[in-house]
């Protein structure tokens, strides 16, 4: 079997646009992986390589540094640091070996997104057709969805109005480009910074 995770990741994204101060930020590069596991499966097991799997689906849970989100009956996907990748896919397999399963590193087709502040879901809201009130997408919460033309799987994983968004890489110029246009719209009525 190839060795899962051994390849170094570059954003698509300009360095300078990574953790901007502002209310969109690009993220690291991190270790990303699509599990698919029958849904009988994932109830017996409850949890792989630290990661709860035995979800709702639309939901997701943070455990560390690891995000675990459900997206479908049989769909995960798993987020650690860059640094957890190769060692994140060879715990999975060797947990679920002997099960059906697929077990797909991503994490070079995908790019993240954080989207933050108290204009996180106006920004989000101007691309997304989703509702994303608290009642309708609390914390806790991710799903399949689109921003704009592109598809993307967004993510709310705690309390705060913050909010994750992946995309694959070939979308990630026209996702950051409509989420920064759209959040130039709030920087009118945010505070001003302190220099």
């Amino acid at each position: 079997m190839p060795d899962i995770g051994g390849c170094a990741r570059h954003s698509i994204i300009a360095a300078a646009a990574r953790g901007d101060a502002g209310q969109v930020a690009v993220l690291d590069p991190a270790a990303r992986f699509s599990l698919r596991l029958g849904s009988a499966e994932a109830a017996a097991r409850q949890s792989v390589a630290a990661c709860r799997i035995d979800l709702p689906i639309n939901s997701c849970v943070v455990n560390g540094e690891r995000l675990a989100a459900r997206l479908g009956p049989d769909e995960w996907l798993l987020t650690a640091p860059e640094s957890d990748g190769v060692g994140l896919g060879r715990q999975i397999a060797a947990e679920l070996a002997g099960s059906f399963f697929s077990l797909v590193d991503i994490g070079h087709r995908n790019v993240g997104f954080r989207v933050g502040g108290a204009h996180a879901r106006d920004i989000l809201n101007g691309g997304c057709p989703l509702d994303l009130d608290d009642a309708r997408f609390p914390a806790g919460s991710a799903t399949r969805t689109v921003f704009g033309k592109a598809e993307i799987v967004l993510i709310r994983a705690g309390a705060a109005p913050s909010y994750q968004v992946e995309c694959w890489r070939s979308f990630a110029p026209y996702v950051h480009g409509l989420l920064q246009e759209v959040a130039r719209e709030f920087d009118a009525i945010a505070p001003a910074r302190p220099r």
